[in-house]
């Protein structure tokens, strides 16, 4: 979902075994020539892969407390969640190809390793105290276990064992801490398939591109990532950018393959997205041939320029310092040569050129990774690779006419609009059709109404609120009658039964109803306590009356169109129309969504309710009463 990007993390830890250290003086100085032969060795694979958000990568951590020096790396893989299952992969061919180094790897959700064999674990194992037990050694997933009585097993720790003495139990008792076929069992069928499941997971488009994008994914084709997730995660404010294009104009388009991860490829085909009619980037028919081509690269381009719109127009030189020079690249570059990452290729070639700056753009991002003040963002690289790289249009264009075939999307399965509709199926047990004009007009807003009273009657506890229905329930009663009264204990009678402060001991057993209070039951200074609690909660109630009475916050609201009068002959204050009011502020927010993920769509596609899209495109206005 948007915002998740930057949310999923994973983090991994290499280590070398105690007996491998002999001097640690000289720890950086290995570790550092570990990575480079892991990043070396490892190129072939890790070079050409299109990761959603940041690649795998190794650096240098010094020690610190009882976690001793290391090689550390951390991925943001967003919703991508093969990324991760890769990088488990690689952490896991190191440690055999290296058997002198032991690894660890958790996520934001932990010990991410044993929640994969969470129906194999042992009794005892729970996440209070799993830490530093998991690790991978000689590719094999190792689990310290913990003594049964203490004293049984001297060289097991009675609590988790710090990262020291893990390494030492790895290191002495390999055999006693592997784990159990069935855990292992768990964690290799996820990864199963690797390297050559890095194939099947892409996907080859055609998209109708600027050429200076064409120009760049071909050298670069990585970027096509920051692509896509600057177009998946806009904002308003990101699109202003694109009302007038300055970078990648459209009169420049060609027709072009590209190469996305299929996560990508969905990320953008399920977006739904009219450009701006001043972007000049103009749609042809749907019912033309080249209309994906033509959907794809439109959006495709509006997330380059919105990514090279928030770069100022004269970012450091020192960054762009990072590109092009380095004096570990040699080395590497005769590293590479050494594994044959070229594979016989004539040097100067077109495809020499294209591994050479594959291996270029690997080096810059997992091996000689720039601190963060002085990293590039991918918009300032961008631009950065627009200067400094010529193309030729013509040469493009005579390309167009030998594009590879597309892949087949069938993986999709549904259309966005099918997947839409099988998921208002499942959430609302019910069928799904388009929605004709004619319906649109037609729309019941009690649906709203009554789908939010369901959902609020819900019970909700710290792990989260009940949706209305499960799919294996049968469709919601609700009985109105029992919610209004539900309500009248909460926020008081009706205007013409009582004010809203007049509640009695029944009502005040009502709200503590969860807690299974019995006041009949309650010693005289507990029931002296409930009628001091209940005489402060009118008296806050009725000062919060007064203090509102000269607000304008009541008008608000919408009222019903009554009068009453009072016994009196005045008048008495007009109620509050909650359905009215509360359809009002929901089609209000799923408006101002702008046809994009948003508070209001989630939680109403939930409860299997779906709204027809503003085709007008004015202010939301409150609907009227019938």
């Amino acid at each position: 979902t948007p915002g998740a990007e930057g949310r999923y993390t994973v983090e991994y830890h290499l280590f070398l075994i105690p007996d491998e250290l002999r001097d640690p003086e000289k720890h950086k100085e290995i570790l550092q020539k570990y990575i480079e032969r892991i990043m070396t060795q490892f190129a072939p694979m890790l070079a050409p892969y299109i990761w959603q958000n940041q690649p795998f990568n190794l650096r240098y951590k010094p020690g610190k407390g009882n976690v001793p020096a290391h090689m550390f790396g951390v991925t943001k893989f967003g919703d991508n969640i093969e990324d991760e299952w890769f990088i488990v992969y690689i952490v896991k061919q190191i440690t055999k190809e290296f058997p002198e180094l032991v690894a660890r790897i958790e996520d934001n959700d932990g010990e991410f390793l044993l929640i994969e064999a969470a129906d194999f674990l042992p009794k005892w194992l729970d996440p209070d105290n799993s830490a530093n037990r998991v690790f991978f050694q000689r590719g094999e997933l190792c689990l310290i276990p913990a003594p049964r009585k203490p004293g049984t097993m001297s060289w097991l720790p009675t609590t988790p064992p710090t990262v020291p003495q893990a390494l030492n139990i790895i290191s002495t008792h390999p055999e006693e801490i592997l784990a159990s076929e069935s855990i292992r069992a768990a964690v290799n069928r996820r990864i199963r398939g690797y390297p050559e499941k890095i194939q099947a997971s892409l996907h080859r488009a055609h998209c109708f591109l600027p050429a200076s994008i064409v120009a760049l994914l071909k050298q670069h084709p990585r970027l096509v990532a920051a692509g896509v997730q600057a177009f998946y995660l806009r904002d308003p404010i990101d699109l202003r950018a694109c009302r007038v294009f300055k970078t990648f104009l459209p009169e420049t388009r060609i027709m072009t393959s590209v190469t996305f991860t299929k996560c990508l490829y969905a990320q953008l085909v399920q977006q739904r997205f009219v450009p701006d009619r001043r972007s000049g980037y103009k749609m042809p028919p749907p019912s033309h041939p080249q209309y994906r081509a033509h959907e794809l690269g439109m959006k495709l381009a509006h997330g380059f320029e919105i990514l090279c719109s928030k770069c100022s127009p004269h970012f450091s030189e020192s960054k762009k310092s990072f590109m092009t020079t380095s004096p570990l690249w040699a080395g590497f570059l005769e590293s590479l040569k050494k594994n044959d990452y070229f594979k016989g290729l004539i040097e100067g070639s077109a495809q020499y050129q294209a591994r050479l700056e594959m291996a270029k753009n690997y080096f810059q991002l997992s091996v000689n990774r720039p601190e963060s003040c002085l990293a590039m963002s991918p918009g300032e690289e961008i631009l950065t690779l627009l200067q400094t790289m010529p193309f030729d249009i013509e040469e493009l264009k005579k390309e167009e006419a030998n594009l590879p075939p597309e892949d087949d999307d069938r993986w999709l399965a549904l259309s966005p609009d099918q997947l839409d509709q099988l998921l208002q199926e499942v959430a609302g047990k019910k069928e799904a059709e388009p929605t004709s004009k004619k319906e649109e007009q037609n729309y019941d807003l009690n649906q709203v109404s009554e789908s939010m009273k369901a959902f609020i009657s819900k019970v909700s506890t710290h792990k989260g609120a009940e949706l209305p229905r499960e799919p294996s329930e049968a469709p919601i009663t609700f009985d109105a009658d029992s919610f209004l009264n539900y309500f009248d204990k909460i926020l008081g009678p009706s205007p013409h039964e009582s004010d809203s402060d007049d509640l009695d001991e029944e009502d005040f057993e009502c709200l503590d109803s969860d807690d299974d209070l019995d006041l009949k039951t309650e010693a005289a200074g507990e029931e002296a306590s409930v009628k001091g609690t209940l005489n402060n909660l009118k008296s806050y109630m009725a000062q919060m009356d007064r203090e509102l009475a000269y607000t304008s916050i009541g008008k608000s609201f919408t009222t019903q169109k009554q009068m009453e009068d009072s016994g009196a002959g005045g008048s008495v204050m007009t109620p509050v129309d909650v359905d009215l009011n509360l359809v009002s502020n929901i089609l209000e927010s799923y408006s101002s969504q702008a046809g994009l993920a948003g508070p209001a769509s989630n939680l109403l596609q939930s409860m299997g309710v779906q709204l027809p899209d503003n085709s007008d495109h004015r202010p939301t206005s409150k609907p009227t009463q019938d």
